[in-house]
């Protein structure tokens, strides 16, 4: 893996709140290598730690990137899903940001043909072929497309199982990370103190309640997976 500087500003990350934890008495005690402190009944996580692990993370992004690999950022709680949809955007990444559908990647068969019937709905829509068929059909259809749109839009575009996962809350995404677990698919996950870091091929000890965090983490693993893109591009 290629070791590459990153500007890790811990000023910015404080300011971030990326440093406070949960509760004390909400804790994983297998997070205790994370955490520095306790302040006012909160563990404050270790910004050195997630310094360095957030920096491991980039130089595997951008290597992976660097050779066309594929990602998928997983965050589907609602201060996180816009965060999530406009990094994804940003970076050409696949995203899922409003519910995981169980299954997903282990029954990838099974995606493969919603995300078929979902290009087909949308085909027909924009051609206007929908609106050849009986109302109470168009209706029916469009509500299925709706449904599409809302749990697969994110995905619409992929083709094959990703080669990273990026998952936003460890915790509630727990579906999501089994199934990577399940099939060999590297993790990166924001693990706040009441997650278990050993799940993850990459932690980053940081706040994953934040907006302001959450931000600041996609931001970094995102810039890193364009620079890496762009290199890709240069060299094809």
């Amino acid at each position: 893996m290629t070791r590459r500087y990153w500007n890790m500003n811990f000023e910015e990350m404080m300011k971030a709140g990326v440093h406070f934890g949960h509760g004390t008495r909400k804790w994983n005690p297998r997070m205790a290598p994370y955490i520095s402190s306790k302040r006012k009944g909160i563990h404050i996580t270790n910004l050195t730690r997630t310094a360095r692990f957030l920096s491991e993370a980039c130089d595997l992004v951008f290597d992976a990137a660097s050779i066309g690999k594929h990602f998928l950022i997983v965050g589907t709680k609602n201060k996180a899903a816009n965060l999530v949809a406009s990094a994804a955007i940003r970076a050409r990444c696949h995203y899922v940001n409003k519910k995981w559908l169980g299954g997903m990647l282990t029954n990838w068969s099974t995606t493969e043909m919603r995300l078929h019937r979902f290009r087909n709905l949308r085909s027909e829509q924009n051609t206007g072929k929908l609106n050849c068929l009986p109302k109470r059909d168009v209706a029916m259809l469009k509500r299925q497309l709706s449904h599409l749109q809302t749990y697969l839009g994110g995905i619409k575009y992929m083709t094959g199982l990703p080669d990273i996962v990026i998952i936003v809350d460890q915790q509630e995404e727990y579906t999501a990370l089994r199934e990577c677990l399940t099939l060999g698919i590297p993790t990166i996950c924001l693990i706040d103190t009441n997650c278990d870091p050993d799940l993850a091929n990459i932690p980053i000890p940081a706040n994953d309640d934040a907006i302001a965090s959450i931000r600041l983490i996609l931001n970094k693993l995102v810039s890193a997976i364009c620079e890496g893109g762009s290199s890709y591009i240069r060299n094809c």
